[in-house]
């Protein structure tokens, strides 16, 4: 193990018992506004994440040279999508 790292769990730090403890009273609900039809058509499901690609690539496995490799790490990062660019000259 780490000497830096604690063998404990992180905690929460909140007061989660006081959270589960806490009752709602019917007075609580007036303070939410009513949901009408106008406002749930306005709502918008905002998934999240990248738009989809109109060109996806797929995922392969390639047994490639280790000297062949080797050199087109050497050209630097991006050295993956060159190497798809160059391929897909051909």
């Amino acid at each position: 193990m780490n000497a830096n790292k604690s063998a404990s769990r992180p905690t929460l730090k909140s007061d989660l018992a006081r959270v589960d403890g806490h009752v709602l009273n019917d007075d609580d609900n007036d303070a939410l506004p009513e949901l009408t039809d106008a406002m749930l058509a306005r709502a918008k499901v905002n998934k999240g994440g990248r738009p989809c690609s109109s060109n996806p690539r797929q995922l392969i496995s390639l047994r490639l040279p280790a000297d062949v490799i080797e050199r087109w790490r050497a050209t630097g990062a991006g050295w993956q999508t060159r190497m798809a660019e160059r391929l897909s000259q051909i």
